[in-house]
């Protein structure tokens, strides 16, 4: 039994140096692509939510501004369709006051021209090659859309700063709102970064 292990060792060593260098460097690599998320992310209003929302992709990412940017769109993409589906379940909630439905169809109304203008611009960013005599002119219809895309959930927003509105629905939706205004500045911020550089 002695024997086996003292021939297994060696061989457990020689197996162990192989695999180190190739696991620290996947490790390297990783901590490098995590750091340039975090130092991208310095450039945004909500830079923890810009971090937590983007660190996971970091393997896709790596240290492209390009990609990151078209993450971030992404993101903000899926966050703002699940929004979309959260408000709409609210606007059929029973026992609403008709200035509470009202409200809250205007903002799934509000939200669905943001998801348009976020899918016209992840398609763009896309197609947008830097350095061509097109670029400034995608960037700066992603920009307008993105812009546009905030104004959207800002407009949600408005509509329930009505002082007979304070209930459940108003709470839940300015939760929702909220966050994805966040990542929607986030991702506009991550854009520009990119067009600047």
């Amino acid at each position: 039994m002695e024997c086996h292990l003292m021939l297994a060792l060696p061989i457990l060593q020689l197996l162990l140096n192989h695999i180190n260098p190739c696991t620290a460097a996947a490790a390297s690599s990783s901590k490098v692509n995590t750091e340039y998320i975090k130092t991208s992310c310095s450039v945004t209003l909500y830079p923890k939510l810009c971090y937590t929302s983007l660190s996971i992709y970091a393997g896709k990412i790596k240290t492209s501004p390009k990609v990151l940017a078209h993450t971030a769109l992404n993101v903000t993409l899926r966050a703002t369709k699940a929004t979309s589906a959260v408000i709409n379940r609210c606007s059929k909630v029973h026992g609403l006051k008709p200035i509470e439905v009202a409200a809250t169809l205007d903002c799934v109304e509000e939200i669905s021209d943001a998801l348009d203008e976020l899918r016209k611009s992840i398609g763009e960013l896309g197609h947008a090659v830097k350095g061509s005599r097109s670029f400034l002119f995608q960037i700066s219809d992603i920009q307008t859309w993105v812009s546009a895309a905030l104004t959207d959930e800002d407009t949600c927003l408005d509509g329930f700063d009505e002082p007979k509105l304070n209930g459940r629905v108003e709470t839940i939706v300015r939760r929702e709102i909220t966050k994805i205004a966040h990542l929607t500045s986030n991702a506009l911020a991550l854009i520009n970064n990119y067009a600047s550089n």
